[in-house]
């Protein structure tokens, strides 16, 4: 085998390697796309009651790790005001890692989930640091 046709070859094999990864990688996020897309209708299915709640989130003591407002605390991460999607945070409530205890079905119903949800998703996004006067002295 020449050269060219040496660098012909390994062209070539470097392309197929390519391709290979190239269907891997995409076969691999493929059912991410899809869990997102069927997430995405889900969303907009679990419509909840912001106002609702927020009484049930003061009420069963989200407050004490999470803050009022859900920005966080010391013991709980921010959850608010772009919460992470609803099938993850409905997952993480049921089966939480961590300190956190988790809240069944039997303390926290379903829809009273989807409440809260709306009360993370209607908290408003904290003002910009460049518009904070104190920050930008």
């Amino acid at each position: 085998m020449n050269r060219a046709s040496a660098y012909r070859f390994a062209r070539g094999a470097s392309l197929s390697v390519a391709v290979v990864v190239a269907l891997l990688v995409a076969a691999a996020l493929l059912p991410r796309v899809q869990a997102q897309s069927s997430t995405s209708e889900g969303e907009s299915r679990r419509a909840g009651n912001a106002e609702n709640g927020k009484k049930i989130y003061n009420s069963h003591g989200c407050y004490q790790c999470h803050n009022y407002v859900a920005n966080g605390g010391r013991a709980g991460p921010q959850l608010g005001p772009k919460p992470i999607p609803f099938s993850a945070f409905s997952r993480y409530i049921r089966q939480p890692r961590g300190q956190m205890p988790p809240y069944t079905s039997k303390i926290i119903s379903d829809a009273e989930l989807a409440d809260i949800y709306a009360f993370l998703q209607s908290l408003p996004q904290p003002p910009a640091v460049k518009d904070i006067p104190l920050l930008n002295d």
